[in-house]
């Protein structure tokens, strides 16, 4: 679900009623011929009114609320949950804390040292969809937005949601409605809520055991990716010896 260029061509004058479309597209940095693609379609993409409320100064979230679809934003933004958050730590930062509790006097880790990777990560989504998952969120979310389920395990398989669907899985999981947008890369973690350091004191609270589960859980996932594009790559070496 994208903006309507209707929708937008209402919400444009008001916050920038002496700019030209030419001025409009200089302040958020997006070329003319974009947006001007966008409206002959009939339909403005939401990191576009991201791009142009940063130009102009605006809240992201306050600007997104003006359009169908996330009019609940505002007053959905809460704290993520302490599971979100470990969603977004990469496997690699969990691996280094499990080695630095083990004793090693090699590893410079520590449980008050940790310099955590920025995120998104390369599998944030489906790690923050698993996150919130209360047991059937894929098949809410089907159901709730009309997209197939093989399309979200696509979208989820290529580590991207779109903003409409990843709001209404906050709604549905009752987590922040801001979290997916920010999972997603589309808003900064300080536009959505999430402050830098929460996701180390997540971290640094669990304990042991839980740390060596969430290791195994990540590794699972990652061996399996890793399967995947072996076995797509000996499909695609497989087609081309039968093309030569």
């Amino acid at each position: 679900m994208a903006v309507t260029a209707k929708a937008f061509q209402l919400w444009r004058p008001r916050i920038a009623p002496e700019d030209t479309v030419s001025d409009l597209c200089r302040t958020a940095g997006i070329k003319r011929s974009t947006l001007a693609q966008q409206l002959v379609r009939g339909k403005v993409s939401v990191s576009t009114i991201v791009a142009i409320a940063r130009g102009y100064s605006l809240s992201v979230v306050d600007a997104l609320a003006e359009f169908n679809g996330f009019e609940d934003l505002p007053s959905g933004i809460t704290a993520p949950t302490a599971a979100e958050l470990l969603s977004q730590v990469s496997h690699i930062d969990i691996l280094r804390l499990l080695v630095a509790r083990s004793g090693t006097t090699e590893c410079v880790w520590t449980d008050s040292r940790l310099g955590l990777a920025a995120f998104p990560h390369r599998n944030s989504v489906r790690a923050w969809i698993e996150a919130i998952d209360p047991g059937d969120l894929r098949q809410q979310l089907a159901s709730s937005t009309g997209v197939a389920r093989q399309n979200l395990s696509a979208q989820l398989t290529a580590g991207r949601l779109a903003p409409w669907i990843a709001v209404q899985a906050g709604r549905i999981a009752g987590v922040s409605l801001a979290s997916g947008l920010v999972v997603t890369g589309l808003l900064t973690p300080e536009e959505g809520g999430w402050p830098e350091d929460r996701r180390a004191g997540a971290l640094r609270a669990i304990d042991d055991l839980d740390l060596v589960l969430l290791a195994r859980d990540r590794l699972d996932v990652l061996g399996k990716q890793m399967r995947r594009a072996e076995l797509d790559d000996g499909r695609d070496r497989a087609l081309w010896e039968n093309l030569g």
